[in-house]
């Protein structure tokens, strides 16, 4: 009988009955496949459990935070919740279908209740987001009906503002009935619904958001390939010095993380600016007279050089990693063989770095696609980012719901670059160190 250990309470085993059936057993008698499963089970479970408490966190503080968020994208109940009647009415009725006696009945009963009940500015903010201006035609209407109303209830409150028999209004307020729409989405694409509720483009002076998105991926890959251009030569010296050299410029690549990001920003700021100083030194050394200051700031350009120099070091990083692994011998036997420098450069060396450049292009890329703080500050209205419109939504006109539409057809342009680079190059191709 043979003997191993299993684990430390169980040896392997095998019984006379089983050395003639060739079946293994533990030193109990138990067969020995269902005893691996079994405490192959026992390990994963113990694995489960020592990650459990971070995937609680991660689960509580980050994922359903972020799906709370983007549910708002296409579920407002602003309007429903506290105008039940006129719901009910829009929901037994088509659309096109002119408000009779029962609609304006149950509008004025709703806006009574919701103005007793105070959430007739919820209301009015709901409608003014697919139609600007109405927000105040429902306070302003709350305060007058609050206590009641008496019928007839149309001309009472048309009496009170004719905008209340605007089709416009009406065909707005079924759109908002459906707590569950799309209409944000739309307005994300710069597309509205008519009276009839066909999708059509907004006004051309509307048309901001496609342009948005459209610069946003742009200036991105741009920062990106600069990044790129500037950051390969110096992970290129990182790999190849010695290593106290090395270390040096390493801290000097890795002082950026230690200084906070607006500090970074406003310095920019302060280099940038006409009267700044790269312009003091380019008009001192006759480069630009005096009233050819350049304008470096406030648009595309100073969004572009200062995310560049706060993005650089992510690329250069992936990049060291890999070309630090990178055997020398492989350029000089390239050499030997009679290739020149550049041969031997682009079809030896260049190719094992592609992990990294990899990794750094996809850490640059996706970071600049969300940067906020950096655009606000130096980008001027022609280097803001969509992100910066994300931002408005939250913080300036409260439109929660644009927001999140917003911010999803952002992640989801993101994911399917993803899915792009994963088809094409392979995610497992990706190194970070």
């Amino acid at each position: 009988m043979a003997n191993a250990a299993l684990d430390p309470h169980a040896a392997i085993a095998t019984t006379a009955s089983g050395v003639g059936q060739g079946l293994l057993t533990t030193a109990d008698g138990k067969p020995l496949a269902r005893a691996l499963v079994r405490s192959q089970r026992r390990a994963r479970r113990r694995a489960f459990l020592l990650v459990l408490p971070l995937l609680a966190f991660v689960v509580i503080t980050f994922v359903v935070p972020i799906g709370q968020m983007l549910q708002r994208s296409f579920y407002n109940d602003g309007f429903s919740a506290n105008m039940p009647q006129v719901s009910a009415w829009f929901a037994a009725t088509e659309r096109g279908t002119d408000p009779d006696d029962a609609a304006w009945t149950a509008l004025a009963q709703d806006l009574v209740a919701s103005a007793d009940a105070r959430s007739i500015g919820v209301v009015g903010t709901r409608v003014n987001y697919d139609m600007p201006g109405t927000r105040s035609l429902f306070t302003a209407t709350g305060r007058q009906v609050r206590g009641g109303l008496e019928p007839p209830y149309r001309e009472a409150l048309l009496e009170i503002n004719e905008t209340w028999g605007d089709p416009r209004l009406w065909s707005v307020m079924r759109e908002a009935s459906t707590p569950v729409t799309a209409n944000f989405y739309l307005a994300a694409v710069d597309r509205t619904r008519d009276d009839e509720g066909r999708v059509q483009q907004v006004a051309e002076q509307q048309r901001i958001y496609v342009t948005l998105f459209w610069r946003t991926f742009w200036l991105s890959a741009v920062i990106t390939a600069l990044t790129f251009v500037l950051g390969f030569p110096i992970a290129h010296l990182l790999a190849t010095l010695p290593m106290r050299q090395s270390n040096l410029l390493m801290i000097l690549v890795l002082l950026p993380f230690w200084t906070s990001l607006l500090v970074r920003t406003t310095s920019w700021m302060v280099l940038l600016q006409q009267q700044g100083v790269i312009n003091d030194i380019l008009v001192w050394m006759g480069v630009i007279g005096g009233g050819q200051r350049l304008q470096m700031i406030y648009n595309q350009t100073g969004t572009i050089i200062a995310m560049t120099h706060i993005l650089l070091p992510f690329m250069i990083l992936p990049l060291y990693s890999v070309m630090r692994t990178i055997n020398p011998s492989y350029v000089r036997a390239a050499r030997s063989l009679g290739a020149t420098s550049w041969t031997a450069f682009r079809r030896v060396y260049f190719p094992q770095t592609l992990p990294g450049l990899g990794a750094g292009a996809m850490l640059v890329f996706i970071l600049a696609v969300g940067y906020y703080i950096t655009p606000a500050l130096v980008g001027g209205s022609s280097g803001q980012l969509i992100s910066n419109m994300i931002a408005s939504h939250m913080t300036g006109t409260l439109n929660w719901s644009m927001a999140a539409a917003l911010a999803a057809l952002l992640l989801g342009a993101v994911l399917v670059l993803y899915w792009l680079y994963d088809r094409l190059v392979g995610v497992d191709n990706l190194k970070l160190g």
